[in-house]
């Protein structure tokens, strides 16, 4: 079944960050029910694009494979505002590669919603402007604190993308590695959304500066998330 005929989640399920309850959602997207926000982290717009101009073929569909899950996301939960959470174009010069129709598209989905705001990331520091939607390094929401890029220490609140995490579990005799949300209860690290983005193992030393101890993994599925807890997590 894919994303755009998937039906809503009958038993969805939840990730409490700092006291704000989140759907996790198999695309990767979290949606914030009593605020009526979704949540969706590095895009990378027009990475096929980029590595192409470097002499790294690669097929040219990642912007439209992200754009039509994108859609997808938001018609199932039709939320008030998107929140983007950085690095949405992968970089400056994505915006004059990106194919008129694609253009479009992204342009009717900032104007399906209230409000739509491009946390400024590492790889777009000035997001286009004539998609439409407002522009911000970072945002205060009630219990929650918006930004693109993981702060080290505690910062109970902190939604944030970047490090685009992933996790592998071993059962039945297999090893399965997937994109996840990371998350100790008190900040959340949202996957990579988009189509051509890897994944950075939460077993890395990189994660060592946010959590104590190892995160919960929701990692995702086809079509539904499966939490794990950290202990179980294998690296890379």
């Amino acid at each position: 079944m894919t994303d755009a005929l998937r039906p809503p989640l009958a038993d969805p399920v939840l990730m409490t960050v700092n006291g704000a309850r989140l759907i996790a959602d198999p695309s990767g997207v979290a949606y914030w029910p009593d605020e009526s926000v979704l949540l969706v982290s590095d895009l990378h717009f027009e990475k096929g694009s980029a590595y192409a101009a470097r002499g790294q073929l690669l097929p040219p569909y990642d912007t439209r494979a992200t754009l039509t899950r994108l859609a997808a996301a938001l018609a199932l939960y039709q939320p008030r505002s998107v929140v983007a959470l950085g690095d949405s174009f992968h970089d400056l010069g994505a915006d004059g590669r990106m194919a008129p129709a694609d253009a479009d598209a992204l342009s009717t989905l900032v104007a399906s919603v209230e409000d739509w705001l491009w946390i400024e990331g590492n790889h777009d520091p000035k997001p286009p402007a004539r998609f439409g939607g407002r522009a911000g390094f970072e945002l205060a929401l009630g219990p929650l604190h918006l930004r693109h890029e993981p702060q080290p220490g505690a910062r109970p609140g902190e939604v944030a993308g970047h490090l685009h995490p992933c996790a592998k579990i071993s059962g039945q005799g297999r090893r399965v590695r997937r994109r996840c949300f990371a998350t100790d209860g008190a900040r959340l690290i949202l996957p990579a959304f988009g189509a051509y983005t890897g994944g950075l193992n939460v077993c890395d030393a990189a994660y060592a500066p946010l959590f104590k101890t190892r995160p919960y993994a929701y990692m995702l599925g086809r079509e539904r998330v499966y939490a794990v807890n950290g202990a179980k997590l294998l690296g890379d």
